[in-house]
């Protein structure tokens, strides 16, 4: 139950919804109720005619009896019908039509305030969530499945929805109306109440026990849903070399293995969970067929004790309570559903933030001397003793450019990670102009930093707006500008619409060349003080690789730049060069002097046949 009411806090603050909900629920079980209740004096002016109009010429004193709700009846009836039955018959179906139009009118109103309460909690879990997941560190998600992520904010939530939050209404209504039932039932008929309570603690056993296993199953559930999920979009992301190598096949298998295990985990829930609805409602009718038979004789005994009208309204009553009664039953095995999806959102959210702000950060608003690394060590698994990085010592001048190489997985990119603080160090620390990064606001410090990574980051929207991401009052002329030194100007205006282009999914509309330089353009616009190029060439045509080598030049004058490069003729000019192996530093110096050392970088650069 703490889950379920963590869940329900996303909709605070409750004052605002539970306090009509609860006074229009009222209302529409009393009218509700009320049905029932003139149901006796109907029966008894219809089926014992020797009964007389009851003379009642004055309001009956208040009370919450249904001697007095009877009394009130008997008033209005002889009030409004006299001593003539047929008018009494109009009278009393008059009444109850009331009572059916009020009862709906207040059951319509609780609804719409509970709408409200549906619609307020799913907006701020679903905000939540997101917003959890925006914030957290990189670490995360090299360790999640992006399928399950998608499953959570997608799938989890929905079920929530349609569970939990559906289940709101039944859980906090279904028990009022039993309740006012039981009065009724108490004031027809004492001892046939107490006979008929045998059955709901016997139906409370049976459908705890067929939920019982019902939570641990979903859980098992969503994430197998995660994992379809997660190979969907690994298909789609790579459908073009899977239908280069002809996989089709295996990746349908591989499909078809996870989808039969979702489907007969989903059959085995599904088969449990409805299970309860039916065991209910036989042992309902089980109640009223022993109720049928002890009250039946109490009826035809004559003892004075239950007469015809009063046991038949017993019955009705007593029917009406069944439908209440297997809803929450219903209700319960929803709800472990839910709770099991609730503890997926949940896992997400409690996720410590392992990258966050000091108590004390410190903003920064230039960068004027050096980045520091000093005995820097990182793996991506804490506590893992194979570290990426190991024991990095280097001075990055400010307004140099130094060259990070080596062969891939040696640490290059990681290395240049750090100093964003995608990742924070397990050892050793880093300084801007003397401040360890850890004590600098994140907002400022990435403030300083332009990214072109080795693989276009682009969005599903305008190119304008792919240029100018994260900017704000940038000017047309400015996005112009960024364009052109990007050399990306000319081949936008030739697109259908120039600037306000769409550029699809990942922009998949262009080529990979031009998703590059729309790329380098958004560097070029933030006109950062330190740049990382990630490979920032490596997509371009002969001709637009130098085009855009000499904008990157002109941009990185008087700036700290970072780059990262297999093609190493983008880094002959570099002030010094980092060379890596197996996240040490093996060599470091000017092109010529590494040349001249005859070590590792002569042998990268020999390969690449540069001479």
């Amino acid at each position: 139950m703490k889950l379920f009411f963590r869940i329900l806090a996303y909709s605070k603050p409750y004052p605002a919804y539970l306090i009509p909900y609860i006074f229009f629920t009222v209302f529409a079980i009393i009218f509700g109720v009320l049905n029932f209740g003139i149901l006796i004096p109907l029966l008894d002016y219809l089926f014992n005619p020797e009964n007389s109009i009851k003379v009642v010429n004055e309001l009956p004193s208040f009370s919450l009896s249904s001697n007095y709700f009877k009394q009130l009846l008997d008033y209005f009836t002889y009030q409004f019908g006299g001593e003539d039955k047929q008018k009494a018959l109009l009278v009393m179906c008059i009444v109850i039509g009331i009572c059916v139009f009020l009862s709906n009118v207040f059951k319509y109103l609780s609804q719409y305030v509970l709408t409200k309460v549906r619609t307020k909690l799913v907006y701020n879990l679903k905000e939540a969530l997101y917003e959890k997941i925006i914030r957290l560190d990189m670490g995360f998600f090299t360790s999640s499945k992006k399928g399950n992520l998608l499953s959570i904010i997608s799938t989890d939530v929905h079920e929530i929805e349609n569970s939990i939050v559906g289940s709101i209404q039944v859980v906090f209504r279904e028990p009022f109306v039993i309740i006012s039932y039981f009065i009724l039932l108490f004031s027809i008929s004492t001892k046939l109440t107490l006979f008929s309570i045998i059955y709901f603690p016997i139906v409370g056993v049976v459908i705890a026990l067929i939920t019982k296993s019902l939570r641990k199953k979903m859980g098992q559930l969503m994430f197998l849903q995660g994992d379809l999920l997660s190979l969907v979009e690994e298909t789609i992301s790579n459908i073009r070399v899977i239908k280069a190598f002809n996989n089709i096949p295996f990746f349908s298998k591989k499909f078809d293995r996870e989808n039969e295990k979702y489907k007969n985990l989903s059959r085995s829930i599904i088969n449990k969970r409805e299970l309860s609805s039916p065991i209910s409602e036989v042992l309902g009718v089980s109640a009223v067929v022993g109720l049928i038979i002890y009250g039946g004789s109490l009826v035809l005994n004559n003892t004075g004790e239950l007469s015809g009208s009063q046991f038949l309204t017993y019955l009705v009553v007593f029917a009406m309570i069944l439908g209440p009664a297997k809803n929450i039953t219903v209700a319960i095995a929803n709800i472990q559903k839910g709770l099991a999806s609730g503890d997926r959102i949940f896992e997400i959210i409690d996720t410590e933030i392992q990258i966050k702000n000091n108590e004390h950060a410190q903003a920064i608003s230039v960068f004027k001397d050096q980045i520091e690394f000093k005995n820097v060590s990182f793996s991506y698994k804490k506590g893992d003793e194979g570290f990426v990085l190991k024991n990095i010592s280097l001075n990055l001048k400010c307004g140099k450019t130094i060259a990070l190489v080596g062969q891939s997985g040696s640490g290059k990119t990681t290395l240049a990670d750090m100093i964003p603080r995608f990742y924070d160090t397990d050892l050793g620390e880093i300084k801007i102009d003397g401040i360890n990064i850890k004590s600098i606001d994140i907002e400022s410090l990435r403030n300083q930093i332009g990214v072109v990574t080795q693989e276009s980051i682009l969005f599903n929207d305008t190119i304008e707006n792919n240029i100018s991401f994260g900017l704000k009052n940038t000017t047309k002329e400015q996005i112009i500008e960024a364009a052109k030194i990007a050399n990306a100007h000319q081949f936008i205006m030739e697109q259908a619409d120039g600037y306000q282009t769409n550029i699809g999914d990942r922009g998949g509309k262009l080529s990979g060349g031009q998703r590059q330089r729309i790329s380098i353009a958004r560097a070029i616009l933030k006109n950062p003080p330190i740049l990382i190029l990630d490979e920032a060439t490596s997509a371009l045509d002969t001709e637009s690789e130098r085009l855009v080598q000499d904008a990157l030049t002109k941009l990185m004058e008087n700036r700290t730049s970072i780059v990262i490069a297999h093609r190493l003729s983008t880094i002959i000019n570099a002030d010094e060069i980092i060379v890596l192996d197996k996240g040490e530093i093996i060599e470091k110096g000017s092109h010529d002097e590494l040349l001249l050392k005859q070590g590792i970088y002569k042998k990268l650069f020999d390969m690449q046949n540069f001479k």
